[in-house]
């Protein structure tokens, strides 16, 4: 079968929409990548907040999906929307990789060891938010660009550190200054970091068998829990909103058998104030309901207040 895959043109994108095409060519098919500029790729020196992030990464890629222009669509899992468009479905979701946010310096090795008043680069506000309540002495400034450019910005020293995900470090071979991996109890990575998502149209059922072996059924697992999360938190990929899934491990000492495990945060940029869940239980194989859960769990312990202020919205 030949295959159509379309991709931002960014050295990221491109590297996974051709690791899925390798993948794809080892089950007999020939594929073919259209690159496509999408609104967040045209204005990289405009801030995510005066974008507005909803499809800025996949608007113009699902356009040419709707118009069979393309047959698939390789994203990065955390810019896609939580509710695709009617014509669209997740078909697979691969294995995951790190979806722990990296700590990247030249001079210093970890986030602790930043002086004070350090200057920090990144273009999320979700991690704006858990640096402000970790180090309220940082300042966060607003980062744009892609990995080449901000690593290019560290080295001639705007920043002392800059924040990303150490997934696209990894992919690209670009760890030489990844300094200290994040951890979820402490700093929760976005919901789908780390994983990749293969966007088809609901009817092509040729395209659907075509990429259904690229599912992997616990990262399918995690990140359903997680962006059932998310939309029941009103949240968009740029809301400061973290939330990580561990699908199906064994805890020493804990309940018998698998258990999944989820943490979330809602923290605001402005303040640091922050609201943090953490949840484990028995796996009973219920990913929308376990995200569900846990969106209510923030509620519960004061959140709304929270994502009121970075949306607008009263939860």
């Amino acid at each position: 079968m030949n295959l159509r895959i379309g991709s931002r043109g960014s050295q990221l994108a491109l590297w996974q929409a051709n690791h899925i095409a390798a993948l794809l060519r080892g089950e007999g098919h020939t594929v073919e990548i259209e690159i496509i500029k999408t609104t967040g790729d045209r204005l990289q020196e405009v801030t995510f907040a005066q974008v507005g992030s909803k499809g800025m990464f996949t608007k113009e890629i699902e356009e040419a999906l709707a118009e069979s222009r393309i047959d698939l669509a390789v994203h990065s899992l955390k810019d896609l929307p939580t509710e695709l468009p009617d014509p669209f479905t997740l078909a697979a979701t691969p294995p995951r990789v790190d979806p722990r946010d990296a700590f990247v310096s030249v001079n210093y090795g970890n986030l602790a060891s930043l002086p004070q008043g350090a200057k920090v680069g990144t273009s999320s506000q979700r991690r704006r938010a858990q640096l402000k309540a970790l180090r309220p002495d940082i300042n966060a400034i607003e980062f744009r660009g892609n990995v080449d450019t901000r690593l290019r910005k560290l080295s001639e020293g705007q920043v002392d550190a800059i924040l990303l995900a150490s997934a696209g470090l990894e992919r690209l071979g670009k760890t030489d200054w990844l300094r200290e991996r994040l951890d979820p109890r402490d700093f929760c990575p976005a919901a789908g970091q780390g994983s990749l998502a293969i966007e088809t149209r609901k009817n092509d059922a040729a395209t659907l068998d075509a990429v259904s072996f690229l599912d992997h059924e616990p990262t399918r697992f995690a990140v359903t829990a997680e962006r059932a999360a998310l939309a029941a938190l009103g949240g968009g990929c740029q809301v400061p909103i973290g939330i990580h899934c561990r699908a199906g491990i064994a805890i020493a000492g804990s309940v018998e058998g698998p258990v999944d495990e989820i943490f979330a945060v809602v923290a605001s940029p402005e303040t640091g104030d922050a609201v943090n869940v953490h949840h484990c239980a028995p796996r009973n194989g219920d990913a929308a309901a376990l995200g569900q859960m846990v969106a209510k769990m923030l509620i519960d312990a004061g959140a709304g207040p929270l994502l009121e202020a970075a949306t607008g919205v009263t939860e």
